[in-house]
């Protein structure tokens, strides 16, 4: 019903334009594709057992995120004042930083906050692949479990039909 009524919705309010955006509503009939791929059920099933590791995961990048942008305001604030003018600016150079993007728009001048800046840098790498090496981990013992599911149906030699044991 949500995906067919933005279709009618104009025929009701002629006259009310932001109707059109609803009807990205549709797009949420993609979502049923899941149901027919396995792929897409493994990937799920994978998320759904992994999801407290991978929250404690998020969670610890966002306190990291938080104490990095905290300290590099307070060791680079005087230096630049317009590049760290609060903390909340100084954690866009911890997500760029974080992320190993790097653009290149905010960087810290002083030794200390070059030092941090390393340190910050050098433990992105490590909370980036923390969220890979959970997923790689799920993935490998779910396999593990879809292929001892499989050995244990057997074929009937006459008729071809699965036979469970």
């Amino acid at each position: 019903l949500i995906a067919i009524t933005p279709f009618y919705l104009p025929m009701i309010f002629p006259d009310m334009r932001f109707i059109r955006s609803i009807r990205l509503v549709r797009l949420l009939r993609a979502f049923k594709f899941a149901r027919y791929s396995d792929t897409i059920q493994t990937f799920g099933n994978v998320i759904k057992a992994k999801k407290m590791e991978l929250l404690t995961a998020m969670m610890m990048v966002f306190l990291l995120l938080i104490f990095a942008g905290s300290v590099m305001y307070y060791v680079e604030h005087d230096a630049q004042p317009k590049a760290f003018s609060s903390i909340m600016s100084s954690m866009w150079w911890g997500i760029a930083t974080l992320t190993t993007v790097g653009y290149g728009d905010v960087y810290p001048i002083t030794p200390l906050g070059k030092l941090f800046g390393s340190l910050i840098a050098i433990l992105g790498i490590g909370m980036v692949a923390l969220p890979a090496g959970i997923l790689a981990s799920g993935f490998s013992t779910e396999l593990t479990e879809m292929t001892k599911e499989k050995s244990k149906i057997k074929k009937c030699p006459h008729c071809g039909k699965d036979i469970c044991e």
